[in-house]
């Protein structure tokens, strides 16, 4: 095969691979004037390995300035909650957060005897005067391909 005609399916393998990685994500109350908006969550790798790091970047929007505040996550798994976690949002990101586009970026391992399949979560996120700033819903998929740490 020609080096031309090569080019053309590297470029589909790249931007398949970007646009798996983005997360269809809903905002928890659909008429809401969240003062956040949630431009895209992005998950990497996807689908998540069990035993592996998996981080969560969230880029984001604000019309005023943060100066702290916490990132309430809920996780259900086929319709049960699961698991509720808690993160200082300055930990996330930098604080202060300042009036336009922000990252707020996490990463974590999922223990090697976490189930596959597909997971909801649902993640708040509060000011320092714990006024919800926005809401969103995504779902996470886990392989169902044991890590090497499973083995």
């Amino acid at each position: 095969m020609s080096r031309i005609a090569i080019l053309p399916l590297l470029l589909l393998f790249f931007f398949s691979t970007i646009v798996r990685a983005t997360t269809d994500v809903q905002y928890c109350e659909e008429n809401a004037e969240y003062e956040v908006k949630v431009k895209e969550v992005n998950i990497s790798p996807n689908p998540i390995a069990r035993g592996e790091p998996a981080t969560f970047t969230i880029s984001a929007n604000t019309g005023r300035g943060i100066t702290g505040g916490k990132l309430v996550i809920e996780v259900t798994y086929f319709g049960w909650h699961i698991h509720s976690e808690t993160h200082d949002l300055c930990s996330e990101t930098t604080c202060p957060v300042e009036t336009g586009d922000f990252l707020v970026a996490h990463s974590q391992v999922l223990p090697g005897y976490t189930p596959p399949g597909s997971y909801s979560l649902q993640m708040k996120m509060l000011d320092a005067q714990k006024k919800e700033l926005t809401c969103i819903k995504f779902s996470i998929d886990i392989g169902s391909v044991p890590s090497v740490a499973d083995m």
